[in-house]
Formats: C-alpha cells, structure tokens, sequence
C-alpha cells in the first residue's frame, strides 16, 4: 500500500492527510513533491497529519526531515499532527522528537502557527 495524501486549508494552514506508508521510493517521494509544490506556490504553513501512516522506516523519516529542513528554508514552518505509537517511538528513539514541533490536537495545532 503506497501514501495517499489528501490536502485541506484551514485558517491559512495548509492540512496534508497522509495515509499509507512513507517509505523508500513511491511514499517519500509523494511527500517530497507534495512538499515542493506548496512552497513553491507560497504556502508555507504545513500540518502534517500523521494519523493514518501505519509504516515509517528510514528513509521516511528522512524525508520528514527534508520536509521539515526544505519548509523552514523557505521561511515557513512545517508541525506533526496525530502521530501514531510507532510513529513516535520512532522519534523518540531518533531524537528527532525535539526537533519537530508536535501537536495532538487539529484546533490547537492550526493556532500554534505565527501569522
């Protein structure tokens, strides 16, 4: 099962949905592009919805991290949503949990954004 991602604005963030596996090939070069596209059209506050990833290994959460370096190059900021127990595991035991802004909540996470 390859990564879906479905796409919605709220309050000027911009919400990827992302579903499936991000993983080495078709998963972390969906989100890669997907990253890409909005920054280059100048949307530059990025929730990612990690509810429905049920597979990360190690080149998605690289791509995470480019995902996460590319938005912040740009001048815009890019936050976690909803991670999953194996999701953030992972992070915790990569440390990248400290590197990445976390939030639990959609409401919260959308007004933890700068204006």
């Amino acid at each position: 099962m390859s990564m879906k991602v479905n796409t919605r604005q709220v309050d000027g963030v911009t919400i990827l949905d992302l579903s499936g596996r991000i993983t080495l090939g078709e998963g972390s070069v969906t989100l890669r592009d997907t990253i890409r596209d909005l920054i280059s059209k100048g949307q530059k506050k990025i929730l990612l919805n990690l509810a429905e990833i049920s597979y990360l290994d190690s080149s998605g959460l690289g791509e995470l991290v480019t995902a996460y370096t590319t938005t912040k190059n740009a001048g815009g900021e890019m936050k976690l949503l909803n991670l999953t127990k194996k999701v953030q595991d992972l992070l915790q035991i990569t440390k990248l949990y400290t590197v990445f802004d976390v939030k639990d909540d959609e409401t919260s996470a959308v007004s933890s954004f700068s204006n």
